[in-house]
Protein backbone atom coordinates (compact mmCIF):
# COMPACT_ATOMS: atom_id res chain seq x y z
CA UNK A 1 0.00 0.00 0.00
CA UNK A 2 1.40 3.38 -1.04
CA UNK A 3 1.05 6.02 1.63
CA UNK A 4 0.23 9.56 0.61
CA UNK A 5 3.10 12.01 0.93
CA UNK A 6 0.79 15.02 0.83
CA UNK A 7 0.96 17.07 4.04
CA UNK A 8 -2.12 17.20 6.22
CA UNK A 9 -3.97 20.51 5.87
CA UNK A 10 -3.07 22.92 8.64
CA UNK A 11 -5.98 23.80 10.90
CA UNK A 12 -6.55 26.93 13.00
CA UNK A 13 -8.84 27.73 15.90
CA UNK A 14 -11.06 30.79 15.58
CA UNK A 15 -14.14 32.20 17.27
CA UNK A 16 -17.19 32.74 15.09
CA UNK A 17 -20.14 34.52 16.67
CA UNK A 18 -18.90 33.60 20.15
CA UNK A 19 -18.46 29.91 19.22
CA UNK A 20 -15.11 28.13 18.91
CA UNK A 21 -14.58 26.75 15.39
CA UNK A 22 -11.79 24.78 13.73
CA UNK A 23 -11.06 25.78 10.13
CA UNK A 24 -8.55 25.13 7.36
CA UNK A 25 -5.76 27.68 7.47
CA UNK A 26 -6.31 28.62 3.81
CA UNK A 27 -10.08 29.10 4.12
CA UNK A 28 -11.73 32.48 3.83
CA UNK A 29 -14.11 33.80 6.44
CA UNK A 30 -16.94 33.25 3.96
CA UNK A 31 -15.87 29.61 3.50
CA UNK A 32 -16.03 29.06 7.25
CA UNK A 33 -19.37 30.84 7.61
CA UNK A 34 -20.97 28.70 4.93
CA UNK A 35 -19.46 25.54 6.41
CA UNK A 36 -21.18 26.50 9.68
CA UNK A 37 -24.49 27.23 7.88
CA UNK A 38 -24.15 30.95 8.55
CA UNK A 39 -25.55 32.85 5.60
CA UNK A 40 -23.71 36.00 4.52
CA UNK A 41 -24.97 38.30 1.73
CA UNK A 42 -22.87 38.66 -1.40
CA UNK A 43 -23.30 40.26 -4.80
CA UNK A 44 -19.92 40.33 -6.51
CA UNK A 45 -18.81 36.95 -5.15
CA UNK A 46 -19.39 33.73 -7.07
CA UNK A 47 -17.91 30.35 -6.17
CA UNK A 48 -16.56 29.81 -9.70
CA UNK A 49 -14.83 33.21 -9.93
CA UNK A 50 -12.00 34.97 -8.10
CA UNK A 51 -13.20 37.40 -5.38
CA UNK A 52 -13.12 41.10 -6.30
CA UNK A 53 -14.20 42.73 -3.03
CA UNK A 54 -16.26 45.26 -4.93
CA UNK A 55 -19.74 45.05 -3.39
CA UNK A 56 -18.63 44.95 0.30
CA UNK A 57 -21.91 43.33 1.32
CA UNK A 58 -20.14 40.35 2.91
CA UNK A 59 -18.32 42.52 5.45
CA UNK A 60 -17.92 41.16 8.98
CA UNK A 61 -16.36 42.39 12.20
CA UNK A 62 -12.95 41.07 13.23
CA UNK A 63 -11.69 41.89 16.71
CA UNK A 64 -8.80 44.35 16.53
CA UNK A 65 -9.65 45.55 13.02
CA UNK A 66 -10.60 49.21 12.73
CA UNK A 67 -12.79 48.62 9.69
CA UNK A 68 -15.20 45.91 8.62
CA UNK A 69 -13.47 43.29 6.48
CA UNK A 70 -14.73 41.44 3.36
CA UNK A 71 -15.47 37.82 4.26
CA UNK A 72 -15.12 36.61 0.65
CA UNK A 73 -11.36 37.23 0.49
CA UNK A 74 -10.05 37.55 4.04
CA UNK A 75 -8.18 34.37 5.05
CA UNK A 76 -8.77 33.16 8.60
CA UNK A 77 -5.97 33.36 11.14
CA UNK A 78 -5.42 31.50 14.38
CA UNK A 79 -7.19 33.20 17.27
CA UNK A 80 -9.34 35.41 15.04
CA UNK A 81 -12.59 36.56 16.64
CA UNK A 82 -15.31 37.15 14.05
CA UNK A 83 -18.83 38.52 14.30
CA UNK A 84 -21.32 38.31 11.44
CA UNK A 85 -24.48 39.56 13.16
CA UNK A 86 -23.68 42.78 15.00
CA UNK A 87 -25.72 45.97 14.75
CA UNK A 88 -22.78 47.66 13.03
CA UNK A 89 -22.77 45.02 10.30
CA UNK A 90 -26.53 45.18 9.82
CA UNK A 91 -26.41 48.98 9.48
CA UNK A 92 -23.52 48.77 7.01
CA UNK A 93 -25.23 46.20 4.79
CA UNK A 94 -28.56 48.03 4.84
CA UNK A 95 -26.84 51.29 3.86
CA UNK A 96 -24.91 49.60 1.07
CA UNK A 97 -28.09 48.18 -0.45
CA UNK A 98 -29.69 51.63 -0.20
CA UNK A 99 -26.68 53.19 -1.94
CA UNK A 100 -27.00 50.62 -4.72
CA UNK A 101 -30.70 51.38 -5.11
CA UNK A 102 -29.86 55.08 -5.51
CA UNK A 103 -27.20 54.52 -8.20
CA UNK A 104 -28.46 51.58 -10.30
CA UNK A 105 -31.72 49.94 -11.32
CA UNK A 106 -32.17 46.85 -9.12
CA UNK A 107 -35.57 45.89 -10.53
CA UNK A 108 -34.17 42.68 -12.08
CA UNK A 109 -31.65 41.83 -9.35
CA UNK A 110 -31.46 38.14 -8.48
CA UNK A 111 -33.67 36.60 -5.81
CA UNK A 112 -30.80 36.44 -3.29
CA UNK A 113 -30.31 40.21 -3.44
CA UNK A 114 -34.02 40.91 -3.07
CA UNK A 115 -34.31 38.51 -0.14
CA UNK A 116 -31.46 40.20 1.72
CA UNK A 117 -32.91 43.64 1.03
CA UNK A 118 -36.17 42.47 2.57
CA UNK A 119 -34.39 40.95 5.56
CA UNK A 120 -32.55 44.20 6.31
CA UNK A 121 -35.65 46.38 5.79
CA UNK A 122 -33.88 48.29 3.04
CA UNK A 123 -35.50 51.58 2.03
CA UNK A 124 -34.69 51.95 -1.71
CA UNK A 125 -35.87 55.57 -1.60
CA UNK A 126 -33.69 56.66 1.32
CA UNK A 127 -31.11 58.33 -0.91
CA UNK A 128 -33.42 58.73 -3.89
CA UNK A 129 -34.41 55.79 -6.07
CA UNK A 130 -32.42 55.50 -9.28
CA UNK A 131 -34.23 56.38 -12.50
CA UNK A 132 -32.89 54.61 -15.63
CA UNK A 133 -31.73 57.10 -18.24
CA UNK A 134 -29.29 55.30 -20.53
CA UNK A 135 -30.24 53.54 -23.73
CA UNK A 136 -29.89 49.75 -23.76
CA UNK A 137 -27.03 48.67 -26.03
CA UNK A 138 -28.29 46.26 -28.70
CA UNK A 139 -25.51 45.46 -31.15
CA UNK A 140 -26.34 41.89 -32.17
CA UNK A 141 -29.11 39.27 -31.97
CA UNK A 142 -27.66 37.35 -29.02
CA UNK A 143 -27.56 39.60 -25.96
CA UNK A 144 -28.02 43.14 -24.74
CA UNK A 145 -26.17 45.41 -22.30
CA UNK A 146 -28.11 47.63 -19.93
CA UNK A 147 -25.67 49.82 -17.98
CA UNK A 148 -28.45 51.28 -15.87
CA UNK A 149 -28.50 47.90 -14.09
CA UNK A 150 -24.73 47.40 -13.79
CA UNK A 151 -23.40 47.36 -10.19
CA UNK A 152 -19.77 47.02 -11.32
CA UNK A 153 -19.43 43.66 -9.60
CA UNK A 154 -16.74 42.66 -12.16
CA UNK A 155 -18.14 39.14 -12.49
CA UNK A 156 -18.42 39.53 -16.27
CA UNK A 157 -14.80 40.73 -16.50
CA UNK A 158 -13.57 37.68 -14.60
CA UNK A 159 -15.69 35.27 -16.67
CA UNK A 160 -14.46 36.83 -19.91
CA UNK A 161 -10.87 36.84 -18.61
CA UNK A 162 -8.73 34.55 -16.47
CA UNK A 163 -11.47 32.63 -14.63
CA UNK A 164 -13.24 31.11 -17.63
CA UNK A 165 -12.96 32.22 -21.25
CA UNK A 166 -9.54 33.95 -21.37
CA UNK A 167 -10.76 36.21 -24.17
CA UNK A 168 -10.32 39.51 -22.28
CA UNK A 169 -12.79 41.29 -24.54
CA UNK A 170 -14.11 43.52 -21.72
CA UNK A 171 -12.68 45.32 -18.73
CA UNK A 172 -13.31 48.32 -16.51
CA UNK A 173 -12.98 51.72 -18.19
CA UNK A 174 -13.08 55.12 -16.53
CA UNK A 175 -12.80 56.04 -12.86
CA UNK A 176 -15.10 56.72 -9.94
CA UNK A 177 -18.74 57.23 -10.82
CA UNK A 178 -17.75 57.31 -14.50
CA UNK A 179 -16.50 53.73 -14.37
CA UNK A 180 -18.19 51.28 -16.71
CA UNK A 181 -17.58 47.90 -18.31
CA UNK A 182 -16.33 48.40 -21.83
CA UNK A 183 -14.78 46.70 -24.83
CA UNK A 184 -11.29 47.71 -25.91
CA UNK A 185 -11.39 51.33 -27.11
CA UNK A 186 -15.17 51.18 -26.65
CA UNK A 187 -15.66 49.51 -30.03
CA UNK A 188 -18.98 47.82 -30.75
CA UNK A 189 -19.32 44.29 -29.42
CA UNK A 190 -19.23 42.61 -32.88
CA UNK A 191 -15.97 44.47 -33.61
CA UNK A 192 -14.37 43.50 -30.30
CA UNK A 193 -12.55 40.34 -29.27
CA UNK A 194 -15.85 38.90 -27.94
CA UNK A 195 -16.45 35.27 -28.96
CA UNK A 196 -20.09 35.33 -27.80
CA UNK A 197 -19.75 32.53 -25.27
CA UNK A 198 -22.29 34.43 -23.15
CA UNK A 199 -20.51 33.55 -19.92
CA UNK A 200 -20.83 37.18 -18.87
CA UNK A 201 -24.62 36.79 -19.01
CA UNK A 202 -24.44 33.63 -16.94
CA UNK A 203 -22.73 35.39 -14.02
CA UNK A 204 -24.53 38.77 -14.08
CA UNK A 205 -26.62 39.22 -10.88
CA UNK A 206 -28.73 42.22 -11.91
CA UNK A 207 -29.92 41.77 -15.49
CA UNK A 208 -27.40 44.24 -16.90
CA UNK A 209 -26.48 41.49 -19.38
CA UNK A 210 -29.37 39.56 -20.84
CA UNK A 211 -30.32 37.21 -23.68
CA UNK A 212 -31.81 39.20 -26.54
CA UNK A 213 -34.67 36.67 -26.53
CA UNK A 214 -35.45 37.44 -22.89
CA UNK A 215 -35.14 41.18 -23.43
CA UNK A 216 -37.55 41.11 -26.37
CA UNK A 217 -40.08 39.09 -24.39
CA UNK A 218 -39.82 41.43 -21.41
CA UNK A 219 -40.38 44.40 -23.70
CA UNK A 220 -43.46 42.66 -25.12
CA UNK A 221 -44.59 41.77 -21.59
CA UNK A 222 -44.64 38.07 -22.44
CA UNK A 223 -41.74 36.90 -20.24
CA UNK A 224 -43.19 34.74 -17.46
CA UNK A 225 -40.85 32.60 -15.38
CA UNK A 226 -43.84 31.10 -13.62
CA UNK A 227 -44.79 29.39 -16.89
CA UNK A 228 -41.26 28.24 -17.66
CA UNK A 229 -39.81 24.78 -17.15
CA UNK A 230 -36.10 23.95 -16.95
CA UNK A 231 -34.81 20.74 -18.52
CA UNK A 232 -31.22 19.58 -18.02
CA UNK A 233 -29.59 17.87 -20.99
CA UNK A 234 -26.15 17.38 -22.55
CA UNK A 235 -24.96 19.62 -25.36
CA UNK A 236 -25.00 17.82 -28.72
CA UNK A 237 -22.40 19.90 -30.53
CA UNK A 238 -19.24 18.10 -29.34
CA UNK A 239 -17.98 15.41 -26.97
CA UNK A 240 -16.97 17.55 -24.00
CA UNK A 241 -20.21 16.76 -22.18
CA UNK A 242 -21.36 20.20 -21.06
CA UNK A 243 -24.67 20.22 -19.21
CA UNK A 244 -27.33 22.57 -20.52
CA UNK A 245 -30.39 23.91 -18.72
CA UNK A 246 -33.06 24.65 -21.32
CA UNK A 247 -35.51 27.30 -20.14
CA UNK A 248 -38.75 26.61 -22.01
CA UNK A 249 -41.89 28.75 -22.21
CA UNK A 250 -44.84 27.96 -24.47
CA UNK A 251 -42.94 24.99 -25.91
CA UNK A 252 -40.04 27.20 -27.01
CA UNK A 253 -36.51 27.50 -25.65
CA UNK A 254 -36.14 31.10 -24.46
CA UNK A 255 -32.62 30.90 -23.00
CA UNK A 256 -29.92 28.40 -22.00
CA UNK A 257 -27.86 28.26 -18.81
CA UNK A 258 -25.54 25.68 -17.27
CA UNK A 259 -25.39 24.44 -13.64
CA UNK A 260 -22.77 26.17 -11.51
CA UNK A 261 -21.99 22.89 -9.74
CA UNK A 262 -21.38 20.89 -12.94
CA UNK A 263 -17.70 19.88 -12.88
CA UNK A 264 -17.34 20.15 -16.67
CA UNK A 265 -18.69 23.66 -17.14
CA UNK A 266 -18.87 25.35 -13.73
CA UNK A 267 -21.72 27.30 -15.31
CA UNK A 268 -19.77 28.32 -18.42
CA UNK A 269 -20.50 27.44 -22.04
CA UNK A 270 -19.35 28.25 -25.57
CA UNK A 271 -21.37 30.09 -28.20
CA UNK A 272 -22.85 26.85 -29.56
CA UNK A 273 -23.99 25.56 -26.20
CA UNK A 274 -25.51 28.84 -25.04
CA UNK A 275 -26.98 30.21 -28.26
CA UNK A 276 -27.09 27.34 -30.73
CA UNK A 277 -30.54 26.05 -29.86
CA UNK A 278 -32.31 27.40 -32.95
CA UNK A 279 -32.34 23.99 -34.61
CA UNK A 280 -34.70 22.76 -31.90
CA UNK A 281 -37.53 24.97 -33.08
CA UNK A 282 -38.79 26.97 -36.02
CA UNK A 283 -37.74 30.59 -35.89
CA UNK A 284 -40.61 33.04 -35.73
Amino acid sequence: MIESTLPEPRMVEITLNRTAVTAHADATILDVCRAQDLDVPTMCFLETLSPFNSCRLCVVEVAGSRTLVPACSRIVESGMEISTDSERITDARRTLYEFYASTVDLSLADAETKNWMSKYDVDPDRFGRYEPHRAVKIQDDLYIRDYDKCVMCYRCVAACGPDAQNTFAIDVAGRGLSSTISTEYDVTLPDSACVYCGNCIGVCPTGALMFKSEYDMREADTWDEGRQSITTTICSFCGVGCNLELHVQDNRVVKVTSPMDHDVTNGHLCIKGRFGYGYLQEEK
